[in-house]
């Protein structure tokens, strides 16, 4: 059994698949399989899994389910997956070529450690300049997601590798009729209770989409405003600093306006009074500008 699966949730991305297929293939360590799962495409993906199985030196498995969402499609690909670490690998990226051997040797180095769920690289654009802010303090240190990354102001995306078994333990909220969440909604709770090892390595080369979640980040979330009061109220429940739960209230008032909820009882079950009340009224003129703006 391969010690590692590369998960890749997948809508419509058939064109994009293939480059990311051919980085697969040129893996200079094939100890992975390659799990796609078909998030109800309507395009030729189901035709080129069949063909990639084929011809691929690594198992390639696909499933196909109904239209929900990225963050569901991980949640039913986490039922199925028996490695022992996943990666998260976007429909249009790529990895590097050594980025399995990478991910193997770290495995191997730390597999021991009873207290952390994974691991985290670096992404980097096809130019080769990166995402992050900065550089990750000590390369391989150990630390929580929101002390390294939120409290040590390293904003962007990076690379994550989780233990299975770990990510399981916290599936992503799913709410009915809502295909959007923020990973990091779990990211941070995971955060609560293990820690990771951060590398200055880059293994994962991106480019967001013009259509792309990540570009139209704020349209999508108030299309699923649930998920956004479900990911505002994990940064809450956190150890991340006061400017950061400070943007997390104004997201929970926010989102939930978007939801229909009452205010009044978003108040009363908020554990931090002070802060909720700081926050209410800011909260509900953003409500409006970003419902002119953008709920249209």
């Amino acid at each position: 059994m391969p010690e590692l699966t590369v998960l890749t949730p997948a809508y419509n991305r058939d064109k994009e698949l293939h480059n990311l297929f051919e980085s697969l293939c040129r893996q200079t360590d094939k100890n992975f399989e390659w799990l796609i799962v078909d998030d109800g495409s309507t395009d030729g993906t189901s035709l080129s899994a069949a063909g990639w199985k084929e011809i691929a030196d690594f198992p390639v498995f696909y499933y196909k389910k109904e239209n929900g969402g990225k963050h569901t499609a991980l949640n039913y690909a986490l039922k199925i997956i028996t490695s022992p670490l996943v990666f998260i690998v976007d429909s249009d990226d790529r990895i590097t070529p050594d980025a399995i051997k990478t991910i193997l040797e770290k495995y191997s180095l730390y597999k021991n450690e009873q207290d952390i769920c994974g691991f985290s690289f670096l992404r980097e654009k096809p130019d080769g300049s990166g995402y992050l802010s900065g550089k990750v303090p000590v390369d391989g240190m150990k630390s929580t997601y929101c002390s390294c990354r939120i409290n040590g102001n390293l904003a962007g995306d990076m690379a994550e590798v989780w233990y299975t078994e770990k990510l399981r333990e916290f599936p992503f909220p799913e709410f009915k009729g809502e295909k959007f969440l923020g990973e990091d909604a779990v990211w941070v709770r995971l955060s609560g209770k293990y820690k990771m090892r951060f590398f200055n390595k880059a293994i994962y080369i991106s480019q967001y989409q013009n259509d792309g979640l990540t570009k139209n980040r704020r349209r999508h979330n108030i299309k699923s405003p649930n998920g956004c009061v479900a990911r505002a109220s994990a940064f809450l429940g956190s150890d991340i600093k006061l400017k950061y739960k400070t943007r997390a209230m104004l997201q929970y008032f926010i989102y939930g306006k978007f939801a229909g909820n009452s205010m009044k009882d978003m108040f009363l079950h908020s554990d931090m009074k002070p802060l909720a009340a700081l926050c209410f009224f800011p909260a509900m003129l953003i409500y409006i500008n970003w419902k002119h703006k953008f709920a249209k």
